[in-house]
């Protein structure tokens, strides 16, 4: 009778991991930060727009890849307990690599869609918004991102991000397709708790290291299950604390 070696359960194993997901996952994350750490002297968030459409004008191109890069990397860590549920559940099923990869993708696409967005809005802001004007416009920011703190909105999808099995146990699909639209439906609920403490970037900085990390771990915390609800409210009123404070700034100075 010949005997299993002890490495064949660790190759078993390592043969049934969606390899391809988390490698896109992974790459995803280290490139982006990657990026946003060089962009301040590599430009390469502008270099990447005339990668795409090296004949356009680049300005707008160049804002939608900074707000890629910045959701890809602040945003990807903060899925890593939904994806490891995730990668639990397709272990039982067929095709395990290309639903995996499947709902990866479908959650990078709400995000990118988030970019554009943002992208666009801030070009409309910067040309339309007088010098004088934006610390209202940052302390109006700040305000409204504490308020949403502590909207119904908020908190439903907080609760489903905050639990992962419950969101798939309510959303479950079958196949590829379906994995696609349950990655599309789990960055709905991302971006609902997470697209306002992202807009903050417009006074932030985009591509700023501080921000994002700060912006990062905060985000992280939100989501834990066990201490989410012990950031969630206190953020809300220290950012619109924030919001008067910066008011009151400019009053002062006026």
């Amino acid at each position: 009778m010949e005997l299993d070696s002890p490495l064949q359960p660790r190759l078993r194993l390592m043969d049934s991991w969606p390899l391809a997901g988390w490698a896109i996952f992974y790459l995803l994350v280290v490139a982006s930060w990657l990026a946003v750490a060089g962009g301040g002297r590599l430009d390469l968030a502008a270099l990447l727009a005339r990668c795409l459409a090296p004949a356009a004008d680049s300005t707008w191109l160049s804002l939608v890849a900074m707000w890629s890069l910045m959701s890809l990397a602040m945003m990807l860590p903060t899925s890593l307990p939904t994806l490891a549920r995730l990668y639990i559940l397709v272990q039982q099923g067929a095709q395990q690599h290309l639903r995996f990869s499947a709902f990866l993708l479908g959650y990078i696409a709400v995000w990118l869609g988030f970019a554009v967005a943002a992208g666009s809005l801030q070009l409309v802001l910067a040309r339309i918004i007088p010098l004088p004007l934006e610390p209202w416009l940052a302390g109006g920011l700040l305000l409204g991102a504490g308020v949403y703190q502590f909207s119904r909105l908020k908190q439903a999808c907080l609760t489903r991000c905050r639990h992962p099995m419950t969101f798939f146990m309510a959303h479950w699909r079958h196949g590829v397709d379906g994995a696609v639209a349950m990655g599309l439906r789990h960055g709905r609920d991302c971006l609902g708790c997470c697209w306002a403490l992202m807009s903050l970037a417009l006074i932030g900085g985009t591509m700023s290291l501080a921000w994002m990390a700060l912006g990062l771990g905060l985000m992280i915390l939100e989501k834990l299950a066990g201490t989410g609800r012990f950031v969630t409210a206190p953020l809300g009123l220290i950012l619109i604390a924030g919001a008067f404070y910066q008011w009151g700034l400019v009053l002062f100075a006026a």
